[in-house]
């Protein structure tokens, strides 16, 4: 029987209505058999572990994610499994975080959350506990990687976006396919997955967040990006173009880029779209950034740009080797 560690941070998926107050309290994770009967149903034991300071996901800091890192490899010799319950704001960040956070990773992390607080009447909360934890404690596949389930679907977490505040249907994967589909049965995609490592498992606790995104737009103002770009410490932005990685050809705009690149700051360009990729050089209002030595992201999502960019400064010196990795689909997260 395989056992499984379900470890609660915060958000509406743990939430129930006070019967005195009426307000939104977290229920005893302990208790989580009792709240969702089914889990009783499945082949796997279950265990539990919460933060003492639960946090909205609203936020989430990447101190946070290095103690998730640290109760999973704290833990990661006695379970088969984790599922990591998350509020949806930030779940693709931390999902990508983790990712990236832990090299070798030979068994399933799954981030669930919800859109409706676990006791109320149509809460997606429970279905997306238990299809998390069966299929965490599967005995078809192996699932060597993060992941984000939502909606009845498995995806690769560093390949995820939230899209939707309302609906079920809360989380895309514009660049790859899901990973699984739950319906009468759960149909898995085993191809699609990454394989399993031959190493050890090895987790990284050391971040850097001297990183910026800077949305291109047609009101962006030479004053505006200076600032941006001259920000104390910085060692990295994130573009996001236009399209396939597109961005103004004003003299002005150019030379700011370069004299940022020229100052040791990577420049890492991603486009705005929610799927496709970047492709510079292929318009020429690509070209010039790619002249200067921006570079490309490919089709990664922005929160795993920025999560990658964390990773990588927080842990390597040299920026040759850097560049070299962020140009390398390290945890499946680019396509080449």
């Amino acid at each position: 029987m395989k056992k499984i560690l379900v470890i609660y941070t915060g958000g509406t998926i743990g939430m129930v209505k006070d019967t005195l107050t009426s307000s939104l309290i977290p229920f005893d994770l302990k208790q989580i058999s009792e709240v969702i009967p089914p889990l009783k149903k499945l082949r796997c034991k279950i265990n539990t572990f919460k933060f003492e300071h639960i946090i909205d996901s609203s936020n989430m800091k990447p101190a946070f994610w290095i103690e998730l890192v640290e109760v999973i490899e704290k833990n990661y010799n006695d379970y088969d499994g984790f599922v990591v319950l998350h509020g949806t704001d930030t779940m693709s960040y931390t999902a990508s975080a983790l990712s990236f956070m832990m090299e070798n990773l030979s068994k399933p992390v799954i981030l669930t959350g919800s859109q409706l607080p676990l006791d109320a009447i149509r809460t997606d909360g429970r279905e997306n506990i238990v299809s998390a934890i069966e299929i965490a404690a599967n005995d078809e596949v192996e699932i060597p990687e993060v992941c984000v389930f939502f909606d009845n679907k498995l995806f690769r977490a560093n390949r995820t976006t939230k899209i939707n505040a309302e609906y079920f249907e809360a989380f895309y994967s514009g660049n790859y396919p899901s990973l699984a589909k739950v319906g009468i049965n759960i149909s898995y995609k085993g191809h699609l997955l990454l394989p399993k490592p031959r190493g050890n498992f090895k987790a990284y606790k050391k971040l850097c967040d001297d990183v910026i995104i800077i949305k291109i737009h047609p009101a962006l103002k030479e004053k505006y990006l200076r600032t941006m770009l001259e920000t104390e410490n910085l060692k990295a932005v994130i573009l996001e173009t236009y399209g396939s990685g597109n961005a103004p050809t004003d003299k002005w705009f150019i030379q700011l880029i370069q004299q940022t690149i020229n100052r040791g700051i990577i420049v890492y360009n991603v486009t705005q779209c929610k799927a496709g990729s970047v492709a510079m050089g292929h318009y020429q209002t690509s070209h010039e950034l790619l002249k200067i030595g921006v570079l490309s992201g490919y089709d990664i999502t922005t929160e795993a740009a920025l999560t990658k960019l964390m990773f990588l400064l927080g842990n390597f010196t040299e920026k040759t080797e850097i560049n070299k990795l962020l140009d390398t689909n390290m945890r499946g997260e680019i396509t080449k």
